[in-house]
């Protein structure tokens, strides 16, 4: 994997501050920001702060963040994006009570899963995603343990595609994630046995 500089992406969404502190970016999320699409909750928002490089066809991306969440869908992790109905988001989410990991893959309609790892809290995660053919393949860890499958979804194949660090904060006003890594490199040489 290359680790980029922070200025190697662009921002969607600008968020209210984001700041380097030695190599790491702290970004604060303004209150209310989120990415979802119709499904459940009737709503659309495409309001979160993303940081985005260009992401090639057979590429992967990790970024990595210190999940110290306290507050109802607190969330950071990675995002890929094609347009603003074609997206996927990935990382960790504060929701009842619990660091969840999982991911929102939306195609016109957002779907949500997730899985409780009260241990990750406090913790720097990190989350691979890695784009090959139609698919992409959504791997996190914390502090460098074992990596977790945590999805296998479709991504639209040989179509332009952006990806960086993401965060929102859809319930409340000053979370601040500490942003500890971001890097692309190779796709995954396999779904399953042998990868990063």
């Amino acid at each position: 994997m290359r680790h980029l500089p922070w200025d190697a992406g662009t921002w969607l969404n600008p968020p209210p501050a984001a700041v380097r502190e030695g190599d790491d970016l702290l970004v604060t999320a303004a209150r209310g920001s989120d990415f979802w699409r119709t499904t459940s909750y009737g709503f659309v928002h495409d309001s979160g702060h993303a940081l985005l490089a260009d992401l090639p066809a057979e590429a992967a991306v990790e970024v990595s963040f210190v999940a110290a969440f306290t507050d109802q869908f607190d969330q950071a992790g990675v995002l890929l994006r094609t347009d603003e109905r074609t997206w996927t988001k990935a990382g960790v989410e504060f929701a009842d009570g619990s660091p969840q990991a999982g991911a929102v893959v939306t195609r016109d309609r957002s779907d949500w899963s997730v899985a409780p790892v009260p241990d990750w809290a406090g913790r720097t995660i990190t989350v691979r995603a890695s784009r090959s053919g139609d698919a992409v393949t959504i791997r996190a860890r914390a502090d460098g343990g074992p990596w977790r499958l945590l999805r296998v979804a479709p991504f639209p194949a040989n179509v332009p595609a952006q990806a960086g660090p993401y965060c929102c904060a859809p319930e409340r006003a000053g979370l601040t994630v500490r942003f500890t890594s971001f890097a692309m490199g190779a796709p995954d040489t396999s779904l399953h046995g042998q990868h990063p």
